[in-house]
């Protein structure tokens, strides 16, 4: 009979988070779950007696420490930490207000920078752990209306290899997962938040992503239970990957750009490696 683990799993009563709640717990293992309200209508809907379910809104940091010792008070650790609270922001880039593009970084980054720093002293003391962060394709490679959201994806990828980094020598892993388009909730109103502003010279491009993103709301190509089973996989690892990508959508977004740069630094090469000063060996190959 195998040891469970304890996985704490954020954003759990909806979409990614609820998906891979199940998984985890139709695999064997203990979860605690954090929701921002209504915690024992969400435990109902498993009644299974590996979940504990704990209120926790990320952008509030004492309330994200007290809720993580209760995670400890109650399965005595945390093997696996889902980061997976988060929103979109579908605007252009001059469109959104300064408070906009605030809270989506409250919560998005900032939010699980918040429960990272409450988690590793744990994993930190038995030298032990995985840190999973939720990322999205956006955050490989902008899209048209999703630039604001996606820079916030863009630091949880930047902020995960570096982590990786870090912990490496003490046995604790990270992981940034980024999930193409899934047959979710995240186009609906309760986890998209479009800019109150709209300015009709982005109507081409900005406008057309909004028609879009209405258009494919539940038709996405995705399938949110494979994800969450992706997840229990990568739970299991005993050499997790730093990057992991889900979804033919999002591997394709990154060849074509890893693609596009090749031929950028090909045509620009003499510019790019012309830089140093002229003591300094210039040993970089076309």
């Amino acid at each position: 009979m195998k040891t469970p683990k304890t996985w704490f799993i954020t954003g759990a009563s909806r979409g990614f988070g609820w998906e891979i709640t199940k998984a985890v717990l139709a695999d064997g293992d203990q979860v605690v779950a954090t929701v921002r309200n209504s915690p024992e209508a969400f435990a109902a809907q498993f009644n299974h007696a590996n979940l504990f379910t704990v209120t926790m809104d990320v952008t509030n940091e004492s309330q994200v420490r007290e809720a993580v010792q209760k995670a400890i008070d109650r399965f005595g650790k945390i093997d696996v930490l889902v980061n997976n609270a988060g929103y979109g922001l579908l605007s252009a880039i001059e469109e959104a207000t300064d408070a906009e593009v605030k809270q989506n970084y409250e919560v998005n980054v900032f939010g699980s920078l918040h429960v990272i720093r409450a988690v590793l002293p744990y994993m930190r003391k038995v030298r032990s752990g995985h840190i999973i962060n939720v990322s999205s394709v956006g955050g490989l490679s902008a899209y048209v209306g999703w630039g604001l959201y996606g820079s916030t994806k863009f630091a949880i990828e930047g902020i995960t290899e570096a982590l990786a980094q870090e912990l490496a020598p003490l046995g604790i892993f990270a992981t940034v997962v980024a999930p193409g388009f899934f047959r979710t909730n995240f186009l609906d109103q309760s986890s998209l938040i479009r800019s109150g502003q709209v300015i009709d010279d982005y109507a081409a491009t900005v406008g057309a992503m909004r028609e879009f993103a209405t258009q494919v709301n539940r038709k996405q190509p995705g399938d949110p239970e494979k994800l969450a089973q992706a997840f229990v996989t990568l739970g299991k690892s005993k050499r997790p990957p730093v990057h992991l990508f889900l979804g033919n959508d999002t591997l394709e977004r990154y060849r074509a750009k890893t693609a596009a740069l090749e031929k950028e630094i090909q045509e620009w090469h003499e510019v790019i490696t012309g830089t140093n000063h002229a003591d300094v060996a210039t040993t970089v190959s076309h």
